[in-house]
């Protein structure tokens, strides 16, 4: 039994920028599906997000994770495995809170599945639980014993013996250790190149079973066709043996309008023969409309980030005109106060020139 989805939402994918560790790189162009998957085989809990035929998210949980809501629209979260910091924006307040509750039972899920791995591997492995507090136990009384003397006997031997054995069992230890981290690394990765061939596979399913059903339609609509036209044909083949049958006298007559009912059946026929081919061409023109609404959407994204440059030019401009209506009112205060100064000093002077005019009066 494979990976299910137990739960899926819709938002824009960021990741932080490695070399800064600051900003945000956008992962996605768009909105993508970013979705819980539980594996049921190995107890594992994932997010995982795929962007056409490459996967954005592949993070598994583990207890130790933390996902914050930083804005009402927009949470985070660290991957340690993946050496990244994963970020959601999102178009609602209520699909981050939905998202944020998610995450909390999946990570408490993950650490209860944990548990009980560890639990199952200390049943399983009861030699490997035992050994390893003796190990550490004999070693911790090697650090604080005082030095051992030896004679060349049995009882060297046992003892030579025991410490190899507990050496050897150590060395295997973690010799195990190593391949079990080794496996889970290249499983993670076969995994994310499994799962990328799968949302692929299931497109082109989905494209295939579409194209099915649009090709079963016009096989339809083709075969009626097709029976009217017999029908048409027989109906002239009739009226011609009817031709025959009358007479001589009426030959003119009937001839006529036989002649003209042939020209009004052919006539249709050739309708009918024009709405063939314009349903055979609607094939074509699906794949036209495709390429017109990716055009679309690509030149509506250029709308977009154009309209968020010139929001940024805005904001930029807003604060230049905001610095300089502050230096501007510096200026006049700094203009007032140097008037008010001059104008002290220029009743001074005129104290002084009404003083000097009374001593040259005197």
């Amino acid at each position: 039994m494979g990976e299910q989805p137990i739960f899926s939402s819709r938002a824009h994918v960021f990741q932080i920028d490695p070399a800064t560790k600051r900003n945000w790189l956008p992962a996605s162009k768009h909105a993508v599906t970013v979705s819980f998957f539980y594996d049921a085989n190995r107890s594992v809990y994932r997010i995982i997000s795929v962007g056409g035929t490459k996967a954005i998210i592949n993070s598994t949980i583990t207890p130790n994770m933390t996902f914050t809501k930083t804005s009402q629209k927009f949470g985070q979260w660290a991957d340690s495995r993946a050496n990244t910091v994963y970020g959601l924006g999102f178009s609602t307040e209520q699909q981050l809170q939905q998202f944020s509750e998610q995450f909390k039972e999946v990570k408490e899920a993950a650490r209860l599945a944990r548990e009980k791995s560890q639990e199952r591997f200390e049943l399983a492995n009861p030699a490997l639980n035992i050994a390893a507090p003796q190990l550490s136990q004999e070693l911790s009384e090697e650090r604080h014993s005082p030095p051992l003397l030896t004679v060349n006997g049995p009882a060297e031997d046992k003892l030579i013996r025991s410490r190899s054995a507990e050496v050897e069992l150590s060395s295997e230890k973690e010799r195990i250790k190593k391949m079990l981290s080794e496996g889970s690394i290249c499983e993670m990765n076969l995994e994310a190149e499994l799962f990328t061939l799968q949302d692929s596979n299931a497109k082109l399913v989905a494209a295939l079973q579409e194209a099915n059903s649009s090709v079963e339609q016009w096989k339809k609509q083709l075969a009626e066709y097709q029976e009217e036209t017999d029908r048409l044909r027989d109906q002239v083949a009739e009226l011609e043996a009817q031709s025959g049958r009358q007479s001589v006298a009426a030959a003119g007559q009937t001839g006529d309008e036989l002649s003209q009912s042939l020209e009004e059946l052919e006539a249709l026929l050739k309708a009918k023969d024009q709405e063939i081919h314009s349903l055979q061409s609607k094939k074509t023109d699906v794949s036209e409309l495709e390429q017109e609404r990716e055009e679309a959407e690509q030149r509506l994204q250029e709308l977009e980030r154009r309209n968020a440059e010139l929001e940024d030019r805005v904001q930029s401009t807003e604060k230049t005109l905001a610095s300089s209506r502050e230096e501007r009112e510096e200026a006049e205060v700094e203009v007032r106060r140097v008037i008010e100064v001059l104008d002290v000093k220029i009743c001074d002077l005129s104290g002084l020139r009404q003083s000097l005019a009374k001593l040259i009066d005197k």
